[in-house]
């Protein structure tokens, strides 16, 4: 059974349970049970003896199983971990790094030949984020967006019209459809991670002859854990102590390739924790102005 319904699953109880807002919970709880596995054995003295997943099908819900106890231990991106965080106290445990990389940045790209080759030029176009819970794909570039002073218009459809004077947005779900639409001109612009953006230049000659980029952000990191405000601190520095340590461990390997292709886990520094308030302060703002 993939999804835990009912009942507190706090770690007091000596259940862990670790949380994801999933769109495909059969493919996440593949992803997720190998770590947890792993990790659960390693608690045993303070008091672990079980490991639960639960799904949740979007930021709101995820919410409402913190608030509840019924999510002990979260992994997602930074955008939506610090929702959490804001929200309902959910704590920042640890930074994850992932195929070796541990942060990434947003690219915005057009097709060649629109005409579009700066940010000011999107005004009155349109440009495809993926989703309005990704932080790469949506809060990061929304952000430059209205830091460059431009208004922004949800839309319906692809193939609507932007307003004159704003910038109309619209969400692909997918990085494949991000891409296509806009090298099939049903959108003006799109905006991804630069992992996204190799990944596509890699699938066709066409896509790497006729888009390119014109805007790239800063680094944001590229996932985080945290722990249910209510976790008792013996719990969570043990839980701290298992994923630094996973990555030095050889019984760990295969769970951490499984985990999104975590290649290790790591502390904020002052570096980062900048990044993070200044993603923070922005994604507050996209969101408060946008949704």
């Amino acid at each position: 059974m993939l999804l835990l319904l009912s009942g507190l699953a706090q770690a007091s109880d000596g259940v862990l349970v670790l949380g994801r807002i999933s769109d495909d919970p059969r493919r996440h709880y593949e992803q997720l049970k190998p770590l947890l596995d792993y990790v659960v054995p390693r608690m045993k003295d303070v008091g672990i003896t079980e490991g639960r997943i639960l799904m949740a099908r979007d930021p709101q819900q995820m919410m409402s199983y913190l608030r509840r106890g019924k999510v002990d231990w979260v992994t997602e991106t930074p955008g939506t971990g610090l929702l959490l965080a804001d929200k309902v106290g959910a704590r920042p445990l640890l930074l994850t790094e992932r195929s070796g990389s541990r942060e990434y940045r947003s690219v915005i790209f057009t097709h060649r030949d629109s005409g579009i080759t700066e940010l000011s030029q999107l005004r009155g176009h349109t440009i495809a984020f993926q989703s309005p819970s990704s932080t790469s794909a949506y809060l990061v570039p929304a952000m430059v967006l209205r830091e460059r002073g431009l208004p922004m218009t949800l839309m319906v459809s692809p193939l609507d019209e932007a307003d004159p004077g704003s910038v109309g947005y619209v969400f692909a779900n997918t990085d494949a459809n991000l891409g296509t639409w806009v090298h099939k001109r049903l959108v003006d612009a799109g905006g991804f991670s630069d992992q996204d953006w190799e990944s596509l230049l890699r699938v066709s000659d066409a896509f790497r002859r006729d888009l390119v980029v014109i805007h790239t952000t800063g680094p944001v990191p590229r996932a985080m854990e945290l722990v249910n405000g209510n976790m008792r601190p013996e719990v969570a520095a043990r839980l701290k102590q298992v994923l630094l340590g996973a990555a030095e461990d050889p019984q760990a390997r295969d769970a951490l390739r499984q985990f999104f292709r975590t290649t290790g886990f790591y502390e904020s520094d002052a570096e980062t924790r900048r990044a993070l308030d200044e993603l923070r302060r922005g994604a507050r703002e996209v969101r408060e102005a946008l949704e």
